[in-house]
């Protein structure tokens, strides 16, 4: 069946972008944007099965007049993306007027809220809505006190939602773009509000991004792949965020970048992936999933990659190694020089848990077993990995997880190696973003994995009470780490870099005491 997707914001930069991006994966669409903004001009060349509708989201009666007018369509919604929004009028405190703070509120909070209000009651399990937010709504910026806090008030309200409707079935998420080349941006550049060649080098890639890299990412979070991802807000930035030092993150470009003004050629061929912990679980997974887009693999782990690799094919590699061996590391990566020359995209998934002891009974020893394998083999092998990659390229994914956001007692060493390696995810976006390399964090919730069912074994975790913590009342799928990090690694992710991508049901957007989720005894699947 057709699914349908509202769009609101559609006649500007990222609008149009959205509508083709819905278009492409066979959405019907209804298109919203104000009157005289040509919208349904825009439209047509899609079809006359798509439509479009002129009103103001800062008026809530015009609001209440669209779903009438929806509804008289006898069309289901399946996605809304929350587009629109007033910019920033870079005015100075003192001189702006409370009429004009109110009319951003309006426009940039209270209509998303009333279309994501309207759109969850005729929603299905299945739903899905999504909101265009901004970096302005977690990074402080002078003169942009209206649309900076409105920005954030929508990216809480994308986490509050996203914890109520989960057991709705409705996930709800957000992107948090950083400067993107749209009339918006282009329109404080001619007044003089922003020198994009300094913008330029403040970015680690060096570049402004595009209105498709946002709409791509948008529609990742609209698609069955993030089945569970909600209450996320991922930074879409080309690495902002991650650049936290005096001076330039980039040095000087020469006006626009060719990657700024259009979306470079598809490569062609199959890439060459390394994937640490391979052998089961998230990584095998991961593994299938590249090897399904015809990638050429090489897996490591101390068990079980072998076994893999040969049951994919015989163009991968499989190899049961320790990774806290710096040799074997070194023997790795010049067996992996000489068979297939290059590492296109580097995935660090190997990871131990900890011992669950009392901190009065954790030693410095039982620290530096759980370091080594999750920190120091991961810089390890994204070091060497570097050595690897083509000029221009490449691209590192490295798996976090929830335990670094939300530690948890007394998984001391566990999350310290969490919290380090997205850290160390934001220092190698920063450092590589100026050759064209980038370096993401997928952030794993509780997954049905052999190593979770190892540890509800033990007696060390209540599955249960995990259940019962999660929004979506349920954990989630390797598969689902497994898509997460095939899209973070494609080139429809090519502007974000240096940020992290949470796929865990709604686990850290949940802030109230008491459960998260119903009775767990039958966990619904809303993978519609």
């Amino acid at each position: 069946m057709t699914k349908l997707a509202i769009i609101t914001g559609a006649a500007g930069g990222i609008g149009q972008a959205l509508l083709a991006e819905f278009a492409e994966t066979g959405h019907r669409l209804v298109a919203v944007d104000l009157p005289g903004s040509g919208v349904a001009e825009i439209l047509a060349p899609y079809g006359a099965e798509h439509l479009s509708y002129e009103l103001d989201l800062g008026d809530e009666a015009q609001i209440a007049a669209f779903w009438s007018w929806f509804d008289a369509q006898n069309a289901p919604v399946d996605v809304l993306v929350n587009n629109a929004a007033l910019g920033p009028s870079m005015a100075p405190t003192l001189e702006t007027p409370l009429s004009d703070f109110r009319r951003t509120f309006q426009v940039n909070i209270y209509g998303p809220f009333a279309m994501a209000r309207e759109a969850a009651k005729r929603m299905q399990p299945g739903g899905v809505i999504v909101n265009t937010a901004s970096q302005a709504g977690v990074l402080g910026n002078p003169r942009r006190n209206a649309y900076a806090a409105s920005k954030a008030a929508l990216i809480s309200m994308t986490k509050s939602l996203a914890a109520e409707w989960a057991s709705k079935g409705i996930r709800v998420n957000a992107v948090a773009p950083g400067y993107i080349r749209t009339p918006m941006v282009a329109e404080l550049e001619r007044s003089g509000k922003a020198d994009l060649a300094l913008v330029r080098q403040r970015i680690p890639l060096g570049r402004i991004g595009r209105p498709d890299e946002i709409a791509s990412v948008l529609a990742w979070l609209a698609s069955p792949q993030a089945r569970y991802v909600t209450g996320s807000v991922v930074a879409v930035d080309g690495g902002w965020q991650a650049f936290n030092q005096p001076g330039h993150a980039h040095p000087p470009v020469d006006g626009a970048p060719p990657a700024e003004l259009a979306r470079p050629a598809a490569r062609e061929g199959a890439r060459v992936v390394l994937i640490t912990g391979s052998g089961r679980g998230i990584g095998a997974a991961t593994a299938r999933r590249f090897a399904k887009a015809g990638d050429s693999l090489i897996l490591v782990d101390r068990e079980g990659a072998e076994v893999l690799a040969a049951e994919l094919g015989p163009q991968h590699l499989g190899l049961n190694l320790d990774l806290t061996e710096d040799a074997a590391v070194e023997r790795l990566f010049a067996g992996i020089a000489a068979r297939f020359g290059r590492v296109d995209v580097m995935v660090n998934n190997a990871a131990v848990a900890d011992q669950f002891k009392p901190a009065f009974e954790q030693s410095g020893e039982d620290l530096a077993r759980t370091l080594e394998v999750n920190v120091t083999a991961a810089f390890h092998c994204a070091r060497e990995s570097l050595r690897l990659m083509p000029a221009g390229g490449g691209v590192i994914v490295n798996i976090g997880s929830i335990n670094s956001f939300l530690p948890f007692a007394p998984r001391h060493a566990y999350g310290a190696s969490k919290a380090a390696i997205d850290v160390m995810t934001r220092c190698l976006a920063a450092e590589l973003g100026p050759e064209g390399r980038r370096v993401v964090t997928v952030a794993p919730g509780y997954m049905r994995t052999p190593a979770t069912a190892d540890l509800e074994a033990q007696g060390r975790i209540d599955i249960k009470a995990i259940r019962r913590r999660i929004p979506m009342g349920d954990m989630g799928r390797p598969e689902d780490i497994a898509d997460a990090v095939w899209f973070a690694a494609s080139e429809k992710a090519s502007y974000f870099s240096g940020a992290i991508l949470y796929v865990d049901g709604g686990w850290t957007s949940f802030g109230n005491a008491g459960v998260a989720s119903g009775d767990d005894s039958d966990p619904q699947d809303f993978s519609l």
